[in-house]
């Protein structure tokens, strides 16, 4: 399943989707790689500055992978104007 991601926002909702898909809580979700709760909790809240390494671990964690794409050419609609 493909998800487009244009903001940290809709990033954690993907994630948290993800990790309920699995039947987990954020501890259980962030213990293969050594991330806390507390850490999971805001990479779904979409909190601004999260590591790339940590983004990344949690992808891993939850058997996800990132693709990049040129994105179409429509008229952004998100409220950060990307």
């Amino acid at each position: 399943m493909e998800q487009l991601v244009h903001s940290p926002q809709s990033l954690g909702a993907v994630l948290q989707r993800a990790r309920k898909t699995k039947h987990l809580n954020q501890k259980e979700a962030g213990l293969p790689f050594n991330i806390e709760q507390s850490t999971v909790a805001s990479l779904e809240k979409g909190a601004p500055g999260t590591r790339l390494e940590t983004l990344f671990r949690m992808l891993a964690a939850l058997d996800l992978e990132m693709v990049i794409r040129t994105r179409n050419k429509t008229p952004s609609t998100n409220a950060e104007g990307w």
